[in-house]
């Protein structure tokens, strides 16, 4: 045992190289589900990133991907507005207050984040959905919203015109 910054650590090489090979191979998995594939958008096309300011994503990479781990499956690009973020709050999801243990910003009318599907088809059914960056909405969000719908709601940036 050495005793480094007050904790005890084992140094034996047998014992560290076996904790250092499950590492990597957790390590590898966790990369693996990131990087395996490359997402895709509504389009078929390589995503394109939603937002680096407020950072985005499930795994906070600026896109809307998702994995196994993401429950809510974040994978619609949106541009907020006040009506919706007053409906998600109501919902009981709080996206305007500032959560700096989670380094969240709070979001504003005007910014771009990764919604749930599943939420923003609730806002559909309520009328309050936001608008939506079709090149930057994962392919992921056709199973549960149609492409004729998000298509309605489709969010044209000004350089794009």
């Amino acid at each position: 045992m050495a005793l480094v910054f007050g904790a005890k650590y084992d140094v034996s090489p047998r014992r560290n190289a076996a904790k250092t090979r499950r590492n990597f191979r957790s390590s590898a998995s966790t990369m693996k589900s990131h990087t395996a594939e490359i997402s895709k958008n509504v389009y078929g096309e390589p995503l394109v990133p939603c937002s680096f300011d407020p950072l985005t994503g499930f795994i906070r990479d600026g896109c809307c991907k998702t994995d196994e781990d993401d429950p809510g499956t974040h994978v619609v690009c949106a541009v907020m507005t006040d009506a919706f973020l007053k409906f998600s709050l109501a919902r009981g999801n709080d996206l305007l207050s500032p959560r700096p243990e989670w380094h969240f910003p709070g979001l504003q009318a005007g910014d771009q984040w990764c919604l749930c599907a599943t939420r923003w088809k609730e806002a559909l059914e309520h009328d309050v959905a936001p608008p939506v960056v079709l090149e930057s909405t994962n392919l992921k969000a056709l199973k549960l919203i149609d492409i004729e719908v998000l298509k309605l709601y489709e969010h044209r940036h000004p350089e794009a015109l």
